[in-house]
């Protein structure tokens, strides 16, 4: 699709997006997060394909992440000091990044330790049980943000091809 800027056309790619709240899509983009969870399937149809990723305005309520990095992930705090800083490089209510999506299935009510704690580090998160799981693979930061306001569900955002990786 070409767009037109005073006389020069701008070449922009539609893209589906959804929003993040932070720490996980700072997560996501630097490639700590690889499983993304969500209470329905959600990204399903989205397998195969590029999601851009947006940086909500809001936080995450919770600090489970928390425990995920330094625990099982054995980062200490100034390494996670600096991961939350990365993520933050474009500041909030942006698209900031891409990622492609893997398949999604739905995690068992009932999984040994060992079966949880590898989905428990990759989403950085706990209480995976019940939940539809998306592999997130390919994660990379645009060259510059696009201030857009988030949206509930997916919904399309025009990324100009000068933003791309």
């Amino acid at each position: 699709m070409s767009v037109p800027v005073g006389s020069v056309p701008v070449q922009s790619v539609p893209v589906p997006c959804l929003s993040f709240r932070q720490p996980f899509a700072g997560l996501v983009l630097d490639g700590v997060k690889t499983v993304e969870s969500r209470w329905r399937p959600l990204l399903a149809p989205m397998q195969n394909q590029t999601l851009g990723i947006h940086i909500a305005r809001r936080d995450w309520e919770g600090e489970e992440w928390r425990a995920v990095l330094s625990g099982p992930l054995g980062m200490n705090r100034a390494q996670i000091d600096a991961l939350l800083e990365s993520g933050e490089r474009f500041g909030r209510g942006v698209v900031a990044g891409l990622v492609d999506v893997g398949p999604t299935w739905l995690c068992p009510a009932h999984l040994s330790e060992a079966e949880l704690r590898p989905l428990e580090r990759s989403a950085v998160l706990i209480g995976l049980e019940q939940k539809h799981l998306t592999h997130l693979s390919n994660p990379r930061w645009l060259t510059q943000p696009i201030s857009s306001r988030g949206d509930r569900d997916l919904w399309t955002v025009e990324i100009p091809a000068e933003l791309l990786p």
